[in-house]
């Protein structure tokens, strides 16, 4: 019963994706090209969808972690960590870059792979390759990273 109620929570999740227009990779182009304000082409619908996504979960965090446990779960899995790292920079600045040369992020090409897009399938095996490599160095000895861990005494 669980998979099938999760299953149901991407399959709305997607169909949000879809209805919104953010499995269109042009769409998310054109919102982050601001540059196009002057031409027109500029579009801030992506801009709206995030501030529903964040106003969702803020009120849907708030409510949940009441709770004793989560449905699905024995406990929670919240970070407790709040040091900032060469990981918490990294990142975002890959899955950034990633998104405005692409215009796609993990969701939407997910969701894209079923409208057979070619991009969307280079994208999701890039993603995957991604992934790989991140797990790989991961498990390197901290010597043979290229970042080293941050120090937050050296400054």
């Amino acid at each position: 019963m669980a998979i099938l109620i999760q299953f149901l929570i991407g399959l709305v999740f997607g169909l949000g994706l879809m209805l919104s227009g953010m499995s269109n990779p042009a769409k998310v182009l054109n919102f982050l090209d601001v540059g196009g304000i002057a031409a027109g082409t500029w579009d801030p619908s992506l801009a709206f969808v995030m501030a529903g996504a964040v106003a969702v979960t803020f009120i849907g965090f708030r409510r949940v972690l009441k709770r004793a446990h989560p449905f699905f779960a024995d406990r929670f899995h919240v970070p407790t960590r709040r040091d900032i790292d060469s990981k918490i920079i990294v990142g975002p600045a890959i899955f950034g870059i990633g998104w405005g040369l692409a215009g796609f992020c993990p969701g939407p090409a997910l969701t894209a792979l079923g409208f057979g897009s070619a991009a969307a399938f280079i994208f999701v095996a890039a993603m995957g390759a991604g992934m790989l490599l991140a797990r790989f160095a991961a498990r390197l000895p901290s010597e043979a990273r290229v970042l080293p861990p941050a120090d937050p005494l050296e400054t």
